[in-house]
Protein backbone atom coordinates (compact mmCIF):
# COMPACT_ATOMS: atom_id res chain seq x y z
CA UNK A 1 0.00 0.00 0.00
CA UNK A 2 1.17 3.47 -0.65
CA UNK A 3 0.22 4.66 3.15
CA UNK A 4 -2.16 4.49 5.99
CA UNK A 5 -4.39 6.12 5.06
CA UNK A 6 -5.32 4.70 1.70
CA UNK A 7 -5.16 1.27 3.80
CA UNK A 8 -7.92 2.96 5.40
CA UNK A 9 -10.09 3.76 2.46
CA UNK A 10 -9.51 0.69 1.19
CA UNK A 11 -11.24 -0.99 4.11
CA UNK A 12 -14.01 1.36 4.10
CA UNK A 13 -14.81 -0.34 0.95
CA UNK A 14 -14.76 -4.09 2.04
CA UNK A 15 -18.76 -4.01 2.59
CA UNK A 16 -19.94 -2.08 -0.37
CA UNK A 17 -21.94 -3.83 -2.93
CA UNK A 18 -19.62 -4.31 -6.43
CA UNK A 19 -20.46 -2.37 -9.52
CA UNK A 20 -22.62 -3.01 -12.19
CA UNK A 21 -21.13 -2.74 -14.96
CA UNK A 22 -17.98 -4.16 -16.25
CA UNK A 23 -15.33 -2.11 -17.72
CA UNK A 24 -14.81 1.73 -18.60
CA UNK A 25 -11.60 2.89 -20.38
CA UNK A 26 -9.82 6.39 -21.79
CA UNK A 27 -7.18 6.06 -23.61
CA UNK A 28 -4.86 6.99 -26.70
CA UNK A 29 -5.00 11.26 -25.67
CA UNK A 30 -4.30 13.73 -28.00
CA UNK A 31 -1.82 16.61 -27.08
CA UNK A 32 -1.07 19.25 -29.73
CA UNK A 33 -2.94 20.07 -33.26
CA UNK A 34 -0.07 17.99 -35.06
CA UNK A 35 -0.87 14.97 -33.40
CA UNK A 36 -4.62 15.51 -33.99
CA UNK A 37 -4.59 16.04 -37.60
CA UNK A 38 -2.42 12.81 -38.02
CA UNK A 39 -4.43 10.46 -36.17
CA UNK A 40 -6.52 9.16 -39.32
CA UNK A 41 -2.93 9.13 -41.08
CA UNK A 42 -0.05 6.87 -40.90
CA UNK A 43 2.10 9.34 -38.71
CA UNK A 44 1.10 7.51 -35.38
CA UNK A 45 3.96 5.35 -35.71
CA UNK A 46 6.58 7.73 -35.23
CA UNK A 47 5.53 8.30 -31.69
CA UNK A 48 5.41 4.68 -30.62
CA UNK A 49 9.02 4.34 -29.53
CA UNK A 50 12.11 6.51 -28.80
CA UNK A 51 14.84 3.35 -29.65
CA UNK A 52 15.09 0.53 -27.44
CA UNK A 53 16.20 -3.09 -27.39
CA UNK A 54 16.52 -5.24 -30.42
CA UNK A 55 16.13 -8.82 -30.43
CA UNK A 56 17.32 -11.24 -33.32
CA UNK A 57 17.70 -7.66 -35.65
CA UNK A 58 13.87 -7.30 -34.87
CA UNK A 59 13.06 -3.63 -32.65
CA UNK A 60 11.40 -4.31 -29.44
CA UNK A 61 8.99 -0.93 -29.18
CA UNK A 62 8.86 0.74 -25.70
CA UNK A 63 6.15 3.46 -25.52
CA UNK A 64 6.80 6.57 -25.58
CA UNK A 65 8.34 8.61 -21.88
CA UNK A 66 7.53 12.16 -21.39
CA UNK A 67 11.13 12.91 -21.54
CA UNK A 68 10.66 16.50 -19.82
CA UNK A 69 12.96 16.73 -16.74
CA UNK A 70 15.97 18.14 -18.93
CA UNK A 71 14.29 20.91 -20.62
CA UNK A 72 14.03 24.03 -19.22
CA UNK A 73 10.74 24.32 -20.54
CA UNK A 74 8.29 21.62 -21.42
CA UNK A 75 4.55 22.60 -22.44
CA UNK A 76 1.51 19.88 -22.51
CA UNK A 77 1.52 19.81 -26.20
CA UNK A 78 5.29 18.52 -26.53
CA UNK A 79 4.15 14.76 -24.87
CA UNK A 80 4.67 12.29 -27.31
CA UNK A 81 1.09 10.35 -28.06
CA UNK A 82 0.75 6.97 -27.26
CA UNK A 83 -1.39 5.50 -30.43
CA UNK A 84 -0.79 1.65 -29.61
CA UNK A 85 -2.72 2.26 -26.17
CA UNK A 86 -6.25 2.45 -28.34
CA UNK A 87 -5.84 -1.27 -29.15
CA UNK A 88 -5.35 -2.19 -25.69
CA UNK A 89 -8.39 -0.68 -24.27
CA UNK A 90 -10.30 -2.11 -26.92
CA UNK A 91 -8.53 -5.60 -25.86
CA UNK A 92 -9.44 -5.32 -22.26
CA UNK A 93 -13.26 -3.86 -23.43
CA UNK A 94 -13.31 -7.04 -25.38
CA UNK A 95 -12.08 -9.56 -22.23
CA UNK A 96 -14.75 -7.95 -20.32
CA UNK A 97 -17.87 -8.01 -22.86
CA UNK A 98 -18.03 -4.06 -22.68
CA UNK A 99 -19.90 -2.06 -24.96
CA UNK A 100 -17.43 0.04 -27.01
CA UNK A 101 -20.18 2.22 -28.24
CA UNK A 102 -20.85 3.62 -24.13
CA UNK A 103 -17.69 2.18 -22.70
CA UNK A 104 -14.59 3.28 -23.92
CA UNK A 105 -13.27 6.69 -24.76
CA UNK A 106 -10.51 7.28 -27.05
CA UNK A 107 -8.39 9.89 -28.83
CA UNK A 108 -10.60 13.77 -28.82
CA UNK A 109 -12.90 11.67 -26.55
CA UNK A 110 -10.35 10.56 -23.69
CA UNK A 111 -10.80 14.15 -22.19
CA UNK A 112 -11.06 15.43 -18.63
CA UNK A 113 -14.98 16.25 -19.33
CA UNK A 114 -15.88 12.42 -20.37
CA UNK A 115 -14.28 11.23 -16.97
CA UNK A 116 -15.95 13.67 -14.78
CA UNK A 117 -19.11 12.80 -16.94
CA UNK A 118 -19.02 9.34 -16.53
CA UNK A 119 -20.65 7.70 -13.64
CA UNK A 120 -17.64 5.89 -12.87
CA UNK A 121 -19.10 4.00 -9.37
CA UNK A 122 -21.05 2.31 -12.16
CA UNK A 123 -17.82 0.16 -13.11
CA UNK A 124 -15.97 -2.72 -12.24
CA UNK A 125 -12.47 -2.01 -13.88
CA UNK A 126 -11.88 1.60 -14.77
CA UNK A 127 -8.39 1.55 -17.30
CA UNK A 128 -6.50 4.82 -18.15
CA UNK A 129 -3.83 4.68 -20.82
CA UNK A 130 -1.92 7.53 -21.29
CA UNK A 131 1.40 9.32 -19.60
CA UNK A 132 1.46 9.09 -15.72
CA UNK A 133 3.25 12.87 -14.99
CA UNK A 134 5.02 13.82 -11.74
CA UNK A 135 5.59 17.26 -10.49
CA UNK A 136 7.83 19.44 -12.66
CA UNK A 137 7.21 17.11 -16.08
CA UNK A 138 5.52 20.14 -17.91
CA UNK A 139 5.44 23.63 -16.78
CA UNK A 140 3.45 24.20 -13.42
CA UNK A 141 2.32 21.00 -12.84
CA UNK A 142 2.76 21.07 -9.02
CA UNK A 143 0.87 17.33 -8.18
CA UNK A 144 1.11 13.93 -9.97
CA UNK A 145 -1.87 13.50 -12.84
CA UNK A 146 -2.97 11.86 -15.53
CA UNK A 147 -2.39 13.31 -18.94
CA UNK A 148 -5.67 13.52 -21.03
CA UNK A 149 -6.54 15.10 -24.63
CA UNK A 150 -5.70 18.89 -24.67
CA UNK A 151 -8.69 21.13 -23.84
CA UNK A 152 -8.68 22.56 -27.14
CA UNK A 153 -9.05 19.59 -29.10
CA UNK A 154 -11.67 17.85 -27.17
CA UNK A 155 -13.55 21.33 -26.62
CA UNK A 156 -13.53 21.74 -22.94
CA UNK A 157 -13.00 25.17 -22.28
CA UNK A 158 -12.84 24.47 -18.33
CA UNK A 159 -9.99 21.94 -18.37
CA UNK A 160 -6.28 21.90 -18.96
CA UNK A 161 -6.17 18.05 -19.96
CA UNK A 162 -4.46 16.94 -16.80
CA UNK A 163 -6.63 14.14 -14.06
CA UNK A 164 -4.38 15.61 -11.41
CA UNK A 165 -4.15 14.04 -8.10
CA UNK A 166 -6.51 16.56 -6.16
CA UNK A 167 -9.39 16.01 -9.02
CA UNK A 168 -8.71 12.21 -8.88
CA UNK A 169 -9.20 12.83 -4.99
CA UNK A 170 -13.28 14.36 -6.36
CA UNK A 171 -13.74 11.43 -8.13
CA UNK A 172 -16.39 8.61 -7.48
CA UNK A 173 -15.24 5.16 -7.65
CA UNK A 174 -16.59 1.60 -6.69
CA UNK A 175 -13.70 -0.03 -8.71
CA UNK A 176 -12.20 -3.56 -8.01
CA UNK A 177 -9.15 -2.63 -10.45
CA UNK A 178 -8.10 0.75 -11.94
CA UNK A 179 -5.56 0.10 -14.36
CA UNK A 180 -2.73 2.70 -14.98
CA UNK A 181 -1.15 1.75 -18.16
CA UNK A 182 1.37 3.28 -20.43
CA UNK A 183 4.84 5.17 -18.79
CA UNK A 184 5.77 4.79 -15.28
CA UNK A 185 2.63 5.11 -13.52
CA UNK A 186 4.37 3.42 -10.54
CA UNK A 187 7.66 4.73 -10.65
CA UNK A 188 8.26 7.84 -8.05
CA UNK A 189 11.47 9.28 -9.73
CA UNK A 190 11.59 13.11 -10.10
CA UNK A 191 11.76 16.19 -7.51
CA UNK A 192 8.57 16.22 -5.32
CA UNK A 193 7.58 12.92 -6.74
CA UNK A 194 4.88 10.62 -5.60
CA UNK A 195 3.61 8.73 -8.73
CA UNK A 196 2.33 5.58 -7.33
CA UNK A 197 2.11 7.52 -3.38
CA UNK A 198 0.27 10.34 -4.83
CA UNK A 199 -1.93 8.71 -7.55
CA UNK A 200 -2.38 5.31 -5.58
CA UNK A 201 -3.76 7.38 -2.19
CA UNK A 202 -6.06 9.49 -4.80
CA UNK A 203 -7.59 6.27 -6.62
CA UNK A 204 -7.87 4.36 -2.77
CA UNK A 205 -9.89 7.42 -1.66
CA UNK A 206 -12.27 7.65 -4.63
CA UNK A 207 -13.22 3.94 -4.14
CA UNK A 208 -10.52 2.06 -6.26
CA UNK A 209 -9.64 -1.68 -4.28
CA UNK A 210 -6.77 -2.37 -6.40
CA UNK A 211 -4.25 -0.61 -9.10
CA UNK A 212 -2.28 -2.21 -11.86
CA UNK A 213 0.64 -0.10 -12.63
CA UNK A 214 3.58 -0.22 -15.25
CA UNK A 215 6.82 0.76 -13.38
CA UNK A 216 8.73 1.12 -16.67
CA UNK A 217 7.97 1.93 -20.45
CA UNK A 218 6.31 -1.24 -21.71
CA UNK A 219 6.41 -3.13 -25.25
CA UNK A 220 3.11 -2.48 -26.52
CA UNK A 221 2.20 -6.02 -27.67
CA UNK A 222 3.03 -7.63 -24.76
CA UNK A 223 1.29 -5.18 -22.47
CA UNK A 224 -2.18 -5.48 -24.79
CA UNK A 225 -1.94 -9.10 -24.49
CA UNK A 226 -0.69 -9.67 -20.56
CA UNK A 227 -4.02 -6.72 -19.36
CA UNK A 228 -6.54 -8.35 -21.92
CA UNK A 229 -5.50 -11.86 -20.48
CA UNK A 230 -5.81 -10.86 -16.44
CA UNK A 231 -9.20 -9.33 -16.78
CA UNK A 232 -9.84 -12.86 -19.30
CA UNK A 233 -9.08 -15.12 -16.70
CA UNK A 234 -10.87 -13.30 -13.64
CA UNK A 235 -14.35 -13.20 -16.44
CA UNK A 236 -13.76 -16.66 -16.61
CA UNK A 237 -13.55 -17.36 -13.00
CA UNK A 238 -14.81 -14.81 -10.43
CA UNK A 239 -13.71 -16.45 -7.80
CA UNK A 240 -10.00 -15.49 -9.10
CA UNK A 241 -7.70 -13.86 -6.55
CA UNK A 242 -6.57 -10.39 -8.23
CA UNK A 243 -2.93 -11.01 -7.18
CA UNK A 244 -3.48 -14.66 -8.89
CA UNK A 245 -5.16 -13.44 -12.25
CA UNK A 246 -1.97 -11.14 -12.83
CA UNK A 247 0.13 -13.61 -11.55
CA UNK A 248 -1.22 -16.27 -14.44
CA UNK A 249 -1.30 -13.61 -17.12
CA UNK A 250 2.48 -12.88 -16.63
CA UNK A 251 3.36 -16.82 -16.55
CA UNK A 252 1.19 -17.03 -19.45
CA UNK A 253 3.15 -14.48 -21.53
CA UNK A 254 6.48 -16.18 -20.56
CA UNK A 255 5.73 -19.59 -21.68
CA UNK A 256 3.83 -18.15 -24.76
CA UNK A 257 4.89 -17.92 -28.49
CA UNK A 258 6.55 -14.11 -27.81
CA UNK A 259 6.78 -11.63 -30.69
CA UNK A 260 5.21 -12.88 -33.73
CA UNK A 261 7.24 -11.00 -36.68
CA UNK A 262 4.19 -9.83 -39.38
CA UNK A 263 6.46 -10.24 -42.17
CA UNK A 264 7.84 -13.69 -41.85
CA UNK A 265 5.13 -14.94 -38.99
CA UNK A 266 7.51 -16.52 -37.28
CA UNK A 267 8.40 -15.72 -33.53
CA UNK A 268 11.46 -12.99 -33.48
CA UNK A 269 11.56 -13.51 -29.59
CA UNK A 270 10.67 -14.15 -26.76
CA UNK A 271 8.54 -12.38 -23.89
CA UNK A 272 9.90 -14.48 -21.15
CA UNK A 273 12.74 -11.74 -20.74
CA UNK A 274 11.60 -9.47 -17.32
CA UNK A 275 11.27 -6.34 -19.35
CA UNK A 276 7.77 -7.52 -20.85
CA UNK A 277 5.94 -8.70 -17.93
CA UNK A 278 7.85 -7.33 -14.75
CA UNK A 279 6.87 -3.60 -15.05
CA UNK A 280 3.36 -4.71 -14.02
CA UNK A 281 2.70 -4.43 -10.56
CA UNK A 282 -0.47 -4.86 -7.84
CA UNK A 283 -1.38 -2.43 -5.26
CA UNK A 284 -3.99 -2.55 -2.83
CA UNK A 285 -6.54 -5.76 -2.18
CA UNK A 286 -4.66 -8.36 -3.99
CA UNK A 287 -7.30 -10.60 -2.62
CA UNK A 288 -10.55 -12.49 -3.80
CA UNK A 289 -11.67 -10.89 -7.09
CA UNK A 290 -15.46 -10.75 -5.79
CA UNK A 291 -16.86 -7.44 -4.94
CA UNK A 292 -18.65 -7.84 -1.42
CA UNK A 293 -22.31 -8.67 -2.39
CA UNK A 294 -21.24 -11.06 -5.50
CA UNK A 295 -22.14 -14.68 -5.92
CA UNK A 296 -19.57 -16.73 -7.86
Amino acid sequence: MPSVASLIALRALADTPGAAQAFVGFGDPVFSNTQFASVAGTEGDAFVSRGGLRMRNVPVRLRSLPKMRDIDSAEFGMLPRLPDTADEIRAMAAAMHADPARDVFLGKAANETAVRQTSLKDYRVVAFATHGLVPGDINGLLEPALAMTAPHIAGDPNGDGLLTMGEIFELEMNADWVVLSACNTGTAAGAGAEAVSGLGRAFFYAGARALLVSNWPVETTSARILTSDVFTRQQANPALSRAEALQRAQIALIDGAGFIDPDSNTAAFSYAHPIFWAPFSLIGEGGNGQSAGESP
